[in-house]
């Protein structure tokens, strides 16, 4: 994962977050939309992601520079979060690093990739991202609560509040994780049957958390309860191929029903309950974003097959039975490896590889670095949807956002006039009218009418046959 840092392979979702410490490296006050010409708030400006953009902003480093200091960060979390928190659950010293793998590895025969998901492909795309960062301080968040809730060393008052601060935190990071982080710390305190004071200290802890995000003045936190109608259309294909996609971590189902037979009150089985009631419901209602929360579901069950395997391996007296169960574990480890094994394209030459794992290899994107000579930053780019997710990134913005807004009350008006100006046929005067309402200045397209047109002037051409056209008198 150090080698992939280094190389920081670009699919999805880099090139908001990279537009987002662009915005924070030049206002940390008042950064706007990251994506687009217009002052509006963003749940992308999380404390995270603003204290990068002071990094940025300080040091003069590139954004992609400090993405890597990010992914660095991230990754150091996540890892020591998952050993702090499996040791909240076993005391074998082989536990956190099978624990590791199972997080890693242990998915299923599809390839499946989406951020604040932990297989090792979707890691390898997603460490710099803000939900990676959120994930690690969930871990962390969970094995503090748990040795609160044992009473152990450091579980004097401050303790809870510190906890409420914290919850608060990661969901300000990432939303969806700080939904996971939630369930998670819910069914700790379930699997406590704590007392009143406990439960006491808890609402405090609470209601600390809910003062800090309504404090947060980067954007509404709460209005996002209302604003989640725009993401359940990309959301979608998560309810779908779950057994392509999944299908290992029914071992985990079958090691939680070993824990749920020693004992009802097992943290992990009532986290994956409470996942898989979160996402069921979700499915069932159409509120598809919900499905967001299935880490809530596969993380315990991940958890429980490495920790089953581990007292298998253990037992002095463990019989037949429990040792096939060790070796199903591995086997199911070996095949997610091999599903996985396109990840070594990200640090070695995919030339370099054997024929059969350079086939899994997916090429990340280009980037629009090519275009930077001529576009400045603030600059206007008149630019399709694939396009439009990146060149934000180098500090220009475009007509419409490359992903869904939830603040951008005009964006529906504006995709439409994207479409409307690379539509086939559309005459010219109206596509140079597209250009002034939203103070073009560039065009970036594969050498379609819509570039051929009076006004605009071939500057440059890029990979795939793109070409970066200048808007006349601009």
């Amino acid at each position: 994962m150090l080698l992939v840092i280094v190389r920081l392979p670009w699919v999805g979702d880099l090139g908001m977050h990279a537009a987002t410490i662009q915005r924070l490296r030049h206002s940390l006050l008042h950064p706007g939309n990251p994506l687009v010409d217009a002052d509006t708030p963003s749940p992308y400006y999380s404390p995270w992601m603003l204290l990068l953009g002071c990094l940025a902003r300080v040091t003069g480093l590139s954004v992609f520079v400090v993405l890597r200091f990010a992914a660095v960060i991230g990754l150091g979390l996540l890892v020591s979060g998952v050993w702090r928190y499996v040791r909240t659950l076993s005391a074998a010293r082989a536990a956190p690093a099978v624990a590791l793998l199972c997080l890693l590895l242990l998915w299923g025969p599809s390839l499946f990739e989406w951020s604040g998901f932990l297989g090792l492909n979707s890691l390898a795309l997603t460490v710099s991202y803000p939900s990676v960062f959120a994930l690690g301080l969930a871990f962390h968040f969970w094995a503090w609560l748990t040795r609160a809730l044992r009473g152990g060393a450091g579980t004097g008052r401050a303790v809870w509040p510190g906890l409420g601060a914290l919850w608060a935190l990661i969901l300000l990071c990432h939303q969806f994780t700080g939904v996971v982080a939630s369930l998670g710390a819910l069914a700790t305190l379930i699997a406590a049957r704590p007392g009143r004071a406990v439960l006491v200290r808890s609402a405090v802890a609470v209601l600390l958390g809910l003062l800090v995000l309504w404090l947060w003045p980067y954007y509404d936190f709460f209005s996002l309860f209302s604003a989640g109608a725009g993401l359940e259309a990309i959301h979608r294909p998560l309810y779908g191929h779950l057994l392509g996609r999944f299908g290992l971590v029914l071992l985990g189902v079958v090691a939680l029903g070993l824990r749920f037979r020693r004992d009802r009150w097992d943290p992990l089985v009532i986290f994956f309950a409470l996942g898989v009631l979160v996402f069921a419901a979700g499915g069932v209602s159409g509120h598809y974003s919900w499905g967001r929360v299935l880490p809530a579901a596969l993380i315990p069950a991940q958890l429980a097959a490495a920790l089953e395997a581990v007292d298998a391996v253990n037992a002095v007296r463990g019989g037949r039975r429990r040792t096939v169960w060790a070796c199903a574990l591995g086997a199911a480890l070996a095949l997610g490896v091999w599903t996985q094994a396109g990840t070594v394209g990200y640090v070695v030459r995919p030339s370099a590889l054997p024929e059969v794992v350079a086939a899994r290899y997916r090429a990340p994107w280009a980037g629009y670095r090519w275009i930077t000579p001529w576009v400045r930053y603030g600059d206007v780019v008149m630019a399709r949807t694939r396009p439009a997710r990146q060149i934000p990134a180098y500090g220009a913005y475009t007509v419409a956002p490359g992903y869904p807004d939830v603040f951008l009350t005009d964006a529906g008006r504006r995709e439409t006039a994207v479409r409307r100006y690379f539509a086939a046929g559309t005459a010219g005067d109206v596509r140079r009218g597209i250009l002034r309402a939203y103070g073009v200045r560039w065009v970036v397209d594969r050498g379609s009418d819509a570039g051929t047109g009076p006004g605009l002037r071939v500057v440059a051409r890029g990979p795939d046959g793109q070409v970066l056209y200048r808007v006349a008198g601009s």
